[in-house]
Order: C-alpha cells, then structure tokens, then sequence
C-alpha cells in the first residue's frame, strides 16, 4: 500500500466549541472549510499533517483513546500561553526519560494534546547517517 496524503479526524461533541478551540485558542492555520454553511467541516495545517474537525461524536460508539502529538518550539512559553486562556492543563512540562520535554493539555472533549519540545542535543535533531 503506498499512503499518498493522510490526516487525523476528530468528530467531536460540540462542533464549533471544538472548531474553535483548535483555530482560536490553539491558533492552527486553516487548511479548508467544507460542508453545510450552517455546520462547516474545518481541516487544519497540524505541523506536516493535517486535523480535520467534522461531523459529530455519536454516543453509542465506543472510541479508542487518542492523543494528538504537536511538537512546538518551545513547550514552557506554549504552556504558560494556554494556561492563561483557560485550557485544561493535564501535566506541567517535564524532561521525559526519553529526553523530549513534554506538556499534556486537553481539547473541549477530553482529547489529550502533548505538546513535544525536541532538544538541540536530542538525537531527533541529529543526521543519523
């Protein structure tokens, strides 16, 4: 199988809240809106992928856990940034063993985001060639 594009679909609770949260609070770039004009699907840029939020979450369907992983270039400012405008603060940011530093924060439904800050020295950053 040979993937030519791909991105993550959340169909949320509440549409607009959630619509929001990702243009406004997070400040993602949209990519496209689609749809109804009276309950627009919204694709979001997400780094080198794409998030789309349409549609609506139904009840009866049990979901897996998802974790949406955004790396940014500096997790303290983006943590501090987010706490002031009210987002749900799940874990402060710490140097994991791994060594990335990582934030955990959540969406309108739940959805946990960790925000991933990637060290100069971290072998992420290294040619490994």
């Amino acid at each position: 199988m040979e993937i030519l594009s791909s991105r993550t679909l959340l169909r949320p609770k509440h549409l607009e809240r959630t619509q929001a949260f990702y243009r406004d609070t997070l400040g993602l770039a949209v990519f496209r809106i689609f749809g109804p004009p009276e309950r627009p699907g919204m694709v979001f840029f997400c780094g080198n992928g794409l998030l789309e939020v349409s549609g609506q979450a139904e009840e009866t369907i049990a979901t897996p856990q998802l974790s949406l992983w955004m790396q940014v270039r500096d997790v303290e400012v983006e943590y501090e940034r987010l706490a002031t405008q009210g987002v749900t603060m799940l874990r402060e940011p710490q140097t994991e063993h791994w060594g990335l530093i990582e934030a955990w924060i959540a969406d309108p439904d739940g959805v946990q985001i960790v925000l991933v800050q990637i060290p100069h020295d971290h072998p992420l950053r290294q040619d490994q060639r």
